[in-house]
């Protein structure tokens, strides 16, 4: 295809990541980073696609800067961040839609632990979006022999399923860190996902986007990986450590201590049942202990399986 000029915001991990990939496919990629030299202006400059890969507490300020900029009407804006915003509860893709109304966004979001990426080890991933021709050039631009592009057209689906896994790996990691086995790990992870897709279907989410990569693919890969960042909230509170001290010492962000309290939030206005991601809430809070977590799940009133 033709060549691409892609700015990407955030030079993590993750951003990275992506900037290679787009590399080895010969388009411009240029790379923002709050601390870097390169200005958000000259990065932005003729860009076709801008793409997010900043943490989420810093979504709204950084689409409020690229605002100040002119820009194609063609731009394509892709957001690859997982989380909430604590103010307004919103998905990262509703806060750059609302910035800019006019251009397509889409969502990027599946099993992607970027150390294995930047490894060249295989992996596929979801674009979606409402904007087909949008979703579709974005999957030409990051296809690849080793990372293979999936689109879709729901992208709120695509969006929570990338965001809310991180609870559940929490979850999972104080699961193993409490060496409570596998049947115990399958139970839980399996639960996890019956609450994902309660909460997406209160959000107008489809049932079956969450059975795919950027929600069950993403869940099975973020809560069996000790490189993800949230398994390894889990793991250490389970082994002893606090929060603080776990935060303080974790290189990059762990995204699912911020969207579980936000979650919280809108499941309460909601009157969404979320029993995995209340005990997660209670136990970063310092109400129970890993084991009192438990407790509390295996306690619940008995009920069908499929009565949520």
């Amino acid at each position: 295809m033709q060549e691409t000029t892609i700015a990407i915001l955030g030079a993590g991990a993750w951003g990275i990541a992506l900037a290679d990939l787009a590399t080895e496919n010969s388009h411009r990629v240029r790379l923002w980073s709050r601390s870097g030299s390169t200005t958000l202006e000259a990065v932005l400059k003729d860009t076709q696609i801008v793409l997010s890969a900043i943490s989420m507490k810093g979504v709204s300020d950084v689409a409020s800067q690229v605002q100040a900029f002119p820009l194609s009407p063609e731009t394509i804006f892709v957001t690859a961040t997982k989380g909430l915003d604590p103010k307004t509860t919103c998905t990262p893709s509703q806060i750059w839609q609302t910035a800019f109304p006019h251009h397509p966004v889409v969502v990027l979001s599946g099993p992607n632990l970027s150390k294995e990426i930047q490894k060249s080890l295989p992996a596929a991933t979801v674009v979606a979006s409402h904007d087909t021709a949008a979703a579709e050039l974005v999957q030409l631009v990051f296809s690849s022999p080793r990372f293979r592009v999936y689109t879709n057209s729901d992208p709120v689906g695509v969006e929570l399923g990338g965001t809310l896994k991180n609870i559940m790996a929490i979850a999972a990691g104080v699961c193993d860190g409490l060496h409570l086995g596998t049947n115990a790990k399958a139970a839980l992870v399996t639960r996890g996902l019956a609450e994902i897709i309660r909460i997406g279907n209160a959000w107008g989410a489809k049932p079956e986007t969450f059975y795919g990569l950027s929600g069950l693919g993403d869940l099975l890969a973020t809560c069996n990986s000790p490189l993800s960042r949230n398994y390894q909230v889990g793991y250490q509170m389970a082994s002893g450590q606090t929060l603080t001290e776990i935060l303080a010492n974790l290189q990059g962000t762990a995204e699912g201590v911020n969207t579980c309290h936000v979650l919280m939030q809108r499941a309460k206005q909601q009157n969404i049942t979320i029993p995995i991601t209340e005990q997660v809430y209670r136990l970063l809070q310092g109400d129970v202990t890993p084991r009192q977590a438990l407790e509390e799940l295996m306690l619940r009133d008995i009920k069908p399986e499929y009565d949520y």
